[in-house]
């Protein structure tokens, strides 16, 4: 590689040391673009424990619909090691299990992705780094159902290698 290079630096020298004023060289890289992180996605049946607020510092109003993401935030992980939303619902039903609402996550500001059934979502296929992921519970309308501080949450994951 560093032979090619240092090759490629003289014929470009060489070629501009030319003593016509309209000569030039074009000197044309390739560069590949970094990988792509393609997630694999599976689901898994969950437990369906009921959410009760886990931080009494935030608001809530446990009588309204509330989401809570079973994800400890800065949890690493390996990479091929799957990564499990899991979440609690309360007072809320979602629309593939007869209700009204959704579960929006979106990972590292992709394309946003929807969860109709109260179940897990196992991603697997990560590219080390840090990452985002961001649940939200939509209501009826569409639109973030705020409960406090709850029902929108962002949560921080490290991958590391194996």
């Amino acid at each position: 590689m560093k032979r090619w290079f240092a090759l490629a630096m003289l014929l470009a020298c060489s070629a501009c040391a030319g003593n016509n004023e309209n000569s030039h060289t074009t000197a044309t890289t390739f560069v590949s673009p970094p990988p792509r992180q393609i997630l694999k996605v599976g689901t898994r049946p969950a437990q369906q424990v009921p959410a009760k607020p886990d931080d009494s510092r935030k608001q809530v109003d446990p009588n309204k619909p509330l989401l809570i993401f079973n994800l400890t935030d800065g949890k690493t992980f390996r990479t091929g090691e799957a990564v499990v939303i899991d979440f609690s619902l309360a007072n809320a039903k979602l629309k593939g299990d007869g209700g009204e609402f959704r579960v929006r996550y979106i990972v590292d500001d992709d394309e946003m992705q929807w969860i109709d059934r109260w179940e897990q979502v196992v991603l697997t296929g990560w590219l080390p780094g840090k990452h985002t992921i961001r649940l939200e519970l939509i209501g009826p309308d569409g639109w973030p159902y705020r409960n406090g501080d709850y029902n929108v949450v962002t949560r921080e994951i490290t991958i590391v290698p194996t």
